[in-house]
């Protein structure tokens, strides 16, 4: 059973390195070459890793001429991003509710403590 495009991207940015990859392509398309320079691993280590990039939608391959550049592709990542969002605004909504609580709780008097009568035979 195929893990749905969500659950694919996730597991596919679980790695630090494949982060690293998906930041890098944030800021241009590049060859496999010139994402694997800054690393001290194989030119086939970095293809694996972008495989499972390609794999969860997240990056595409091109040609231009003999140049294959990697694309990022941004729709995964709105994907994510809107899925995180709305948990965090329900989150949200539960911290203020909880703060709307907290602050009714020291509005109100405390309790005067209880008295003991006084006098009296025991």
């Amino acid at each position: 059973m195929a893990a749905d495009p969500l659950s694919r991207a996730f597991a596919a940015l679980a790695d630090p390195t494949r982060r690293d990859l998906v930041a890098r392509l944030t800021l241009a398309d590049a060859t496999v070459t010139e994402l694997a320079e800054p690393y001290d691993v194989s030119l086939q280590a970095v293809s694996k890793h972008l495989r499972v990039l390609e794999d969860a939608g997240l990056v595409t391959r091109g040609r231009e001429a003999q140049r294959r550049p990697v694309h990022l592709e941004a729709e995964v990542l709105d994907l994510m991003t809107a899925w995180i969002e709305r948990y965090r605004r329900q989150a949200e909504e539960r911290f203020a509710r909880l703060d709307t609580v907290l602050a009714a709780m020291t509005e109100e008097p405390s309790p005067a403590p209880a008295r003991r009568p006084t006098g009296g035979t025991r």
